[in-house]
């Protein structure tokens, strides 16, 4: 073959080789972006796990929190039951108290209506008196005490006035009799006292 011949030839083959290098800078330029768009930078890798680490402390902060008052509910709930139970005690004879009551205010009549001066009756008087001894002593083991306010400023919180009677001698609001006796089991009222009160002098 001719040298003539074999240079369009090699030129035609060197003008091939230039299109498919051309063609595979081109592929390779619009590969490029795509790579550099699906990889992640440290910078932004980094902020990545400060968010995610973020979001973990508040996770775990909204549960301490949960924890926190879990607790303090279970706490309330064992003083609430610790001061039932409590309650439960002081109280649970609080109407068998009330029971009572009647016993005693019959017992004081008999004691207030006796004829003293009848030698006859004189020893079932004190019989009544030592039994109203006993009864009053046994009830007070129990936190029972008498409310017996003769001569005292009136409380509506353990008396109830049952009238009022003008009075010059002692200030207003003053008990100036006792019609019958309350009663309060370890301070809390089981009967108030029935009284009469004083009133300014018209």
């Amino acid at each position: 073959m001719s040298e003539q011949t074999k240079a369009p030839e090699q030129e035609h083959e060197t003008a091939q080789e230039e299109v498919v290098e051309q063609a595979a800078e081109a592929q390779a330029q619009e590969e490029a972006p795509q790579s550099e768009q699906g990889e992640i930078s440290p910078e932004e890798e980094i902020a990545g796990l400060y968010a995610e680490l973020e979001a973990a402390k508040q996770t775990i902060e909204g549960q301490k929190d949960g924890v926190v008052r879990a607790a303090a509910e279970v706490e309330n709930m064992r003083r609430r039951a610790a001061q039932d139970v409590e309650k439960a005690h002081k109280f649970a004879l609080e109407k068998f108290s009330n029971e009572l009551l009647p016993v005693i205010d019959n017992l004081e009549r008999a004691i207030e209506f006796a004829d003293k001066e009848n030698e006859a009756t004189k020893s079932i008087l004190e019989g009544i008196e030592m039994t109203l001894k006993s009864f009053e002593d046994a009830l007070g083991k129990f936190g029972v005490e008498a409310v017996n306010p003769q001569g005292e400023i009136f409380s509506p919180e353990f008396h109830q006035a049952m009238s009022m009677q003008p009075s010059a001698d002692v200030a207003p609001n003053t008990v100036l009799a006792v019609m019958q006796k309350g009663y309060t089991l370890n301070g809390r009222l089981l009967r108030p006292a029935m009284v009469m009160v004083s009133k300014a002098a018209e």
